[in-house]
């Protein structure tokens, strides 16, 4: 299948998913598909909830890079596939999983992104979304408390033993893999119009063959 992969980073916060987010519901289904990094942490069935709780989910062995890849393989082989779905409240995968069917164009966007070669090496358009921390930090309060149900207290403690050192060390870094840098993520509309001409362009070719 004639599949480009659009990857989208940034660190938490940034902006990465309202963009991501966006740029897909500027299409149809059948035109773009979306794959969700945070989606493909490891299961963890064997660690009490406790534990599981103490671990840290800003490093990139937090994730199963390589069920990832052999997703995205089977997608640009115009293979439907399953991905999984984490509950954030468990701290684990849940038992669902959502079908993703083969598109032309595939979007897949999460904070760690670039940091692994081989995953990097699958994508045809390396996207960073560029925050100023203070923005990420306070977007990030607003999701975890609000949306997640979590204290104040535990969010700033994991943000600054484990979020910000592991930005840091590997997220900012990982910046200089990226073909284009976006300041502000979804809210930089002139930067989503070229996005979204680049994919229409990818669509209109593939059309035509």
């Amino acid at each position: 299948m004639d599949t480009i992969l659009i990857g989208i980073a940034g660190g938490t916060g940034s902006g990465k998913t309202t963009l991501a987010d966006k740029l897909v519901e500027s299409f149809g289904r059948d035109e773009v598909s979306i794959l969700r990094h945070d989606n493909y942490y490891k299961r963890h069935d064997d660690i009490p909830f406790e534990e599981r709780a103490k671990l840290n989910y800003d490093h990139p062995d937090a994730f199963d890079t390589d069920l990832l890849c052999q997703h995205i393989l089977e997608l640009k082989a115009g293979k439907s596939i399953e991905m999984p779905v984490y509950d954030y409240a468990m701290h684990n995968r849940s038992d669902k999983t959502i079908l993703v069917h083969p598109a032309p164009v595939i979007v897949l966007e999460g904070i760690l992104l670039f940091v692994e070669k081989d995953l990097c090496d699958l994508m045809d358009i390396k996207v960073f979304v560029d925050t100023d921390a203070d923005v990420r930090i306070l977007r990030r309060i607003l999701r975890d408390v609000k949306e997640r149900g979590r204290s104040l207290d535990s969010v700033v403690t994991q943000y600054l033993t484990t979020v910000k050192p592991m930005h840091e060390q590997f997220v900012e870094p990982s910046k200089r893999r990226a073909d284009v840098i976006i300041p502000e993520g979804g809210q930089n509309t002139v930067a989503l119009e070229m996005l979204i001409e680049r994919v229409r362009k990818h669509l209109n070719l593939v059309q035509n063959q």
